[in-house]
């Protein structure tokens, strides 16, 4: 598959470059009417990448690599060269997950363009005191439930509009202390909000295999916008390509192949 067909088929936006040869898979048992990529998967020392490979040979499912970049495996050019350098060879396509607001800064323009894609989500969120809440956390407490709202708008918002990302990762996720209020806290008119800045850049959302994220009727309100779709599992282990909960919400929803 051609790098253009792969960005057509996948919704994701032009910048981010590595086109390489893809394994060719069975006929799945079962068929569906949308590409199987799990776009959101990390490696360990206990998770190689011939482990991944074997997985998706056997789930019959493609793979995006993330690693975060301003970490301590790549805090430079030469570490991201290293990075790129050492995935090149296999059939996956090589992203990064940033964290951080501006990091993009740090490294070359001309060798960000050989990453195939680039996915962020809001959940380390700043405190605006040089501390971050780090939302995925089962202990993270939130005091005042409307302020964590407007703060994580805020943060959202900041990243669709002004980050160089094609992926929004981990849409609508809530910490574990507030998420019982989930349908109440996002109400339309900040789920709106989401998909129109998504809109005005074409960000992709992911839907997250993980969290069960988002949930179907914001599915339905960005296709309605025309916005495209991925799946991650954020896995780092044999539950990569799974996407037990993407394929059962994209079927839920009527995603076809025109909506990745």
């Amino acid at each position: 598959m051609q790098r253009r067909t792969f960005l057509k088929t996948a919704g994701l936006a032009a910048g981010f470059v590595a086109a390489r040869p893809l394994l060719n898979f069975a006929a799945p048992a079962e068929k569906f009417e949308f590409p199987l990529w799990d776009l959101h998967v990390h490696l360990t020392d206990r998770f190689s990448i011939k482990q991944a490979m074997e997985i998706a040979q056997e789930r019959n499912v493609r793979f995006g690599i993330l690693e975060h970049p301003g970490s301590a495996a790549i805090r430079s050019d030469a570490d991201l060269r290293h990075y790129i350098d050492g995935l090149r060879k296999f059939p996956v396509r090589i992203g990064l997950q940033p964290t951080n607001l501006g990091w993009s800064t740090r490294f070359s323009t001309e060798l960000l363009a050989q990453v195939d894609y680039a996915l962020m989500d809001p959940q380390t969120s700043p405190l605006g005191n040089g501390e971050f809440m780090h939302i995925w956390q089962f202990d993270t407490y939130v005091e005042d439930t409307n302020e964590f709202m407007e703060r994580c708008m805020a943060y959202s918002l900041e990243i669709l509009t002004k980050e160089p990302i094609i992926i929004f990762g981990w849409p609508l996720f809530l910490p574990v202390c507030i998420a019982r209020d989930y349908y109440t806290l996002w109400t339309q008119d900040r789920t709106q909000q989401l998909i129109l800045a998504a809109k005005m850049r074409n960000i992709a959302f992911e839907i997250n295999d993980m969290s069960h994220t988002p949930h179907g009727e914001f599915i339905r309100m960005a296709k309605e916008q025309g916005l495209k779709f991925t799946f991650g599992s954020d896995s780092r282990n044999n539950n990569a390509g799974r996407l037990a909960y993407c394929k059962r919400i994209a079927k839920k929803c009527g995603l076809k192949a025109d909506d990745f």
